[in-house]
């Protein structure tokens, strides 16, 4: 069984680690486009044309199955992707039913790049699930480069946590693969005060049963 995992950066081997985990006897192929980060500013036409001869390139490779790995391609384009790439395609997007299930004070915080906060899917999943809650939605646009360049900033993620927490959420939502990598800082800064979210898990559920294994 070969499963491909397709990221912009980094944030994609986290995912690969934890499927490999889940499956030991997969082989997994990990692309990134590291070239071409950051992805959380492309519009969807330059994602598009970035992202479709990968996904194809991995066809090629033979993967039965490719993880979308980014959460803003996959707000953006999976729709157009699986009208052309011919292997069943699972994406990753922001957890905003989940949480908004947990939340006990109406308040969550999504944390995401600007292209996936800006985008119909995301839009779609808040008037679905959080019609009724308030979304705080700081700005996390510079994370991806922090990360991916390995210079974690903790007093710039403690900035957005605090104002988060000081808002009233009591979940955060992890909406880009690349803050996998920051997960434990930012659960560290949240402590009792709020619930983090990322959805490898669910992925994994997901691929099983796609997989029927």
């Amino acid at each position: 069984m070969i499963i491909g995992v397709f990221d912009s950066g980094v944030g994609g081997l986290s995912v690969a680690n934890a499927i490999q985990k889940a499956l030991p006897n997969a082989k997994i192929i990990l692309r990134e486009d590291k070239e071409n980060l950051p992805y959380g500013t492309k519009t969807p036409e330059q994602l598009l044309k970035l992202v479709r001869p990968i996904l194809e390139s991995m066809v090629q490779e033979g993967c039965e199955i490719i993880v979308v790995a980014c959460n803003t391609v996959t707000t953006t384009i999976i729709k157009q992707l699986r009208e052309v790439i011919s292997v069943p395609l699972i994406g990753m997007e922001p957890m905003v039913k989940p949480a908004a299930a947990l939340t006990k004070t109406g308040k969550i915080a999504v944390f995401a790049t600007p292209t996936t906060l800006a985008s119909k899917r995301y839009a779609e999943l808040k008037h679905m699930y959080a019609p009724n809650l308030e979304v705080i939605e700081p700005d996390c646009s510079d994370w991806t480069k922090m990360i991916e360049n390995n210079h974690v900033d903790e007093q710039r993620i403690k900035a957005n946590v605090s104002m988060a927490l000081n808002s009233g959420a009591d979940v955060i939502v992890l909406g880009c693969t690349h803050y996998h990598w920051i997960e434990d800082v930012i659960k560290a800064l949240a402590g009792k005060r709020a619930t983090v979210l990322q959805p490898e898990q669910p992925v994994i559920t997901q691929l099983k049963k796609v997989l029927k294994v």
